[in-house]
């Protein structure tokens, strides 16, 4: 797990990354919205990338950095992860109940209705993510005090 806690954050935090970017766009669209809505999920949706790109970034930076500080802790990254997903999930289902299965199929590749698949989209794989590295973290910290004997191999 310590191996891949780093790239599944660092994962979490680029697409985070795109995610603001296709929010942020969307929000400066909203004079167009459907919906009032529309607009206030774009918004919510907006918030999680912050949230998620700032946190991550955080955690990133104190995984490289290689700092034992208190908030990159497995603890603290388990809470955060828990959390993040919750947003995440609330997010991406209330938008999924507003479109409600719109089919984009003859709309051009670079149309709202594709943007805000693509917003959904990414919100569902961010919380898939969170969710994966929390299971993940859970699964290293049970193998780690099963076998005392690696953990004493890895303090020389």
């Amino acid at each position: 797990m310590a191996g891949y806690h780093p790239l599944l954050f660092t994962l979490i935090a680029l697409l985070a990354a795109v995610e603001l970017g296709l929010s942020a766009f969307l929000v400066h669209q909203v004079q167009h919205a459907p919906s009032s809505r529309y607009k206030s999920l774009v918004i919510l949706f907006l918030f999680d990338a912050v949230w998620t790109l700032l946190f991550a970034g955080a955690f990133v930076f104190w995984i490289m950095n290689g700092a034992l500080h208190l908030l990159a802790s497995i603890g603290s990254s388990g809470v955060w992860l828990t959390i993040t997903a919750i947003l995440w999930g609330v997010a991406a289902g209330l938008f999924h109940n507003l479109l409600g299965g719109v089919n984009c199929r003859d709309t051009p590749a670079l149309s709202s209705c594709r943007q805000a698949q693509a917003l959904e989209a990414i919100g569902w794989t961010e919380m898939a993510l969170c969710i994966v590295t929390l299971l993940a973290a859970c699964f290293w910290v049970r193998s780690s005090k099963r076998n005392p004997v690696r953990r004493s191999f890895r303090s020389i």
